[in-house]
């Protein structure tokens, strides 16, 4: 482990409910915070589950490098090219099979896929993004597959597979997050969900209510961040990381020094090495600030 008062090389840090505040933006205490860091000569790494269509806004607060493992690690992304550096998906005739049985067995399932370079909807699957082609959610999802029929199909391979019952409302990752107490009936939902894809995919839960985020069995927040550190010659003992939900939980197990805000799931809390604020504080400025000796 690292020491608690030694610097680390690398800072991930997880985005929605841990480093933005409750509003989904980054402070201007945050702003100066990261900048610091990176001034200190330490990489800022941004770690989440969102898309990289929810990454523009930020590109801004990750200085000189602005990369982010995005899609829950399935890939890494450049906010300056606005390109894929690293793409872990689904195989095809996998994702068609899992699609396939997870409409037998659960008849009001509504489907989406989350590719590097554009979504795929159901017609039926709740959204709450204005701007997106009418062509993203005119056909179902498993017609978007090569030779599935759809001539304007992604070429990028699918990193994330979502799943949600029709007719539930869907917010984006920390609008409405159910970390504290569980819902019956979304449990209920998630189980059926496992029963089918059983070793072929894992359910990350990254807070949305009512949301299962498949992602392939090789694809992690940890994984993709191991494999960034080791081209970046980092050290697991050398790398702070900063999380609030389950999904968090292997790259807090992973990083030298695992972190959770005040805020977070209590499966998080229970199992990381240090507490700091809550993210709606700054909680994540205020530790990096005491690092670097700011405060």
């Amino acid at each position: 482990m690292t020491e608690p008062h030694g610097l680390p090389r690398l800072v991930a840090t997880d985005l929605d409910g841990t480093l933005l505040g409750a509003d989904g933006t980054v402070s201007d205490r945050t702003r100066s915070a990261l900048r610091a860091v990176e001034v200190a000569g330490i990489e800022i790494v941004f770690v989440t589950a969102r898309p990289p269509r929810w990454l523009a806004g930020l590109a801004h607060c990750v200085g000189g490098h602005g990369r982010v493992v995005c899609l829950g690690g399935a890939a890494v992304w450049d906010l300056a090219t606005g390109t894929a550096l690293e793409v872990q998906g689904f195989a095809d005739d996998e994702l068609r099979g899992l699609v396939a049985e997870l409409r037998s067995a659960v008849p009001d399932i509504a489907l989406a896929f989350e590719r590097p370079d554009g979504p795929a909807f159901d017609p039926w699957f709740p959204r709450n993004e204005s701007g997106l082609p009418d062509a993203v959610a005119s056909v179902p999802v498993e017609e978007t597959l090569p030779d599935g029929g759809s001539p304007a199909a992604p070429g990028s391979p699918v990193g994330k597979l979502l799943a949600v019952r029709r007719g539930d409302p869907l917010s984006r990752p920390g609008q409405v997050r159910q970390g504290v107490a569980s819902d019956p009936e979304q449990e209920a939902f998630f189980a059926a969900v496992r029963a089918v894809v059983g070793h072929r995919a894992h359910l990350a839960f990254s807070g949305a209510a009512g949301l299962a985020e498949l992602l392939a069995p090789q694809v992690t927040k940890d994984a993709a961040l191991a494999r960034w550190c080791a081209r970046r010659g980092v050290h697991a003992a050398d790398v702070w990381a900063f999380g609030d939900m389950p999904n968090d939980l292997p790259m807090l197990r992973w990083a030298g020094r695992g972190i959770a805000v005040a805020n977070a799931h209590p499966d998080v809390l229970a199992e990381a090495d240090a507490v700091v604020g809550h993210h709606a504080e700054d909680g994540v400025a205020a530790a990096l600030e005491a690092a670097l000796g700011r405060t």
